[in-house]
C-alpha cells in the first residue's frame, strides 16, 4: 500500500458555533485556523474545514447497503481497528445518535470491516470505518 497523505475536505454548515463545538468537543478534533465564516480541524491527521453556508432545505438521501440506509453523500476516515473500537465506544458514551450503529461487515471474509454512520449538527453524514486487515482496504 502506498504512503497515505492527508486529504482536505471542506463542508457546508449552517450553524458554525454548534459544528465547531461538535468537531472539537465531541469528536476531539484539534482546532486550527479560523475566521468568522470557517474553521479548520485536524480530523485524524486530515484537514477538515467547516464553512458557513445558509441552511437549505433538502432531505437526506440514502442508498441501501447490507439492508441499511447509507446516507449519501458522506465522508469520514478509515481508522486502525483498535482506534475505531475506542472511538465508537467514546461516541456511544457521549450519546451520539447513530444513523447506522457500529457493526461489522463481511465478518470472517475478505474486506472484514467495522463501520458506523452519524450526522453532525448541520446534517452532514459521517462514516468512520476500520479494516480488520488494512491490506484489504481495496480488496475485491
Amino acid at each position: 500500500m502506498q504512503t497515505i497523505t492527508p486529504f482536505h475536505v471542506a463542508i457546508p454548515v449552517h450553524n458554525l458555533d454548534d459544528c465547531r463545538s461538535f468537531y472539537r468537543d465531541v469528536l476531539g478534533c484539534e482546532e486550527g485556523r479560523s475566521s468568522n465564516h470557517w474553521v479548520d480541524f485536524n480530523l485524524f491527521g486530515h484537514q477538515l474545514v467547516i464553512h458557513y453556508k445558509p441552511k437549505s432545505e433538502g432531505n437526506l438521501h440514502t442508498n441501501a447497503v447490507d439492508g441499511k440506509n447509507v446516507p449519501v453523500p458522506h465522508y469520514g476516515v478509515v481508522l486502525p481497528w483498535d482506534v475505531f473500537q475506542s472511538f465508537s465506544k467514546d461516541l456511544q458514551t457521549k450519546k451520539i445518535e447513530f444513523v447506522i450503529e457500529p457493526y461489522i461487515r463481511f465478518k470472517d471474509e475478505v474486506g472484514e470491516q467495522a463501520t458506523m454512520f452519524f450526522l453532525d449538527p448541520a446534517g452532514n453524514a459521517l462514516e468512520f470505518k476500520a479494516f480488520k486487515d488494512m491490506e484489504q482496504l481495496f480488496a475485491k
